[in-house]
C-alpha cells in the first residue's frame, strides 16, 4: 500500500508544482494592453502581408520520413549490441534474424513507396529546371 502512496504523491507533486508555477505568473505578471502586444513578431520588424503562408508539403514528408528512419535506427542498434552475445548463448539464428529482417523488410517496402509517388524527390522551382535545360544545351 505503501507504494500506491508514493505514487500518489508523487502524481500530486507533478500537478501542483506546474499548477502553481501558473498561478504565481497570473498573480505577478504585469497587465499593460497596447497594441503591439498583439502583433505578429516578426524578429522586431513590422509585419508585412498575411500570416497565411502555404508551406511546401516536401518540407513535413521530409521530417516524417526522418522520424521513421530515425526510429529504426534506434531499435536497430540494441538488436546489435545483443545479437552476438545471444548466438553465443545458443539462442537460434532464426529466432533473432526473422524479427529483425521483417522489421527493416516492412521500412523498406515503406521507403519504396515514398520514394513511388515523390515524397522523397524535391519540386523543382522553373528557375532550377531552366539552368539545367540550358546547360545540356550548351554541353
Amino acid at each position: 500500500m505503501s507504494d500506491w502512496i508514493a505514487i500518489g504523491a508523487l502524481a500530486a507533486v507533478g500537478l501542483l508544482i506546474p499548477i502553481g508555477m501558473m498561478t504565481v505568473s497570473a498573480l505577478l505578471r504585469p497587465s499593460v494592453p497596447e497594441t503591439g502586444k498583439s502583433t505578429t513578431y516578426e524578429s522586431g520588424e513590422t509585419p508585412t502581408g498575411g500570416t497565411r503562408i502555404r508551406f511546401n508539403i516536401q518540407y513535413y514528408m521530409v521530417a516524417l520520413l526522418f522520424v521513421v528512419f530515425d526510429i529504426e535506427t534506434v531499435l536497430l542498434f540494441p538488436w546489435a549490441v545483443i545479437y552476438r552475445p545471444a548466438i553465443e548463448a545458443g539462442v537460434p539464428m532464426a529466432d533473432l534474424l526473422w524479427p529483425m529482417l521483417a522489421f527493416v523488410g516492412i521500412l523498406a517496402i515503406g521507403l519504396g513507396w515514398a520514394w513511388r509517388t515523390g515524397a522523397v524527390e524535391w519540386a523543382r522551382s522553373s528557375r532550377a529546371a531552366s539552368r539545367k535545360t540550358e546547360r545540356d544545351i550548351n554541353t
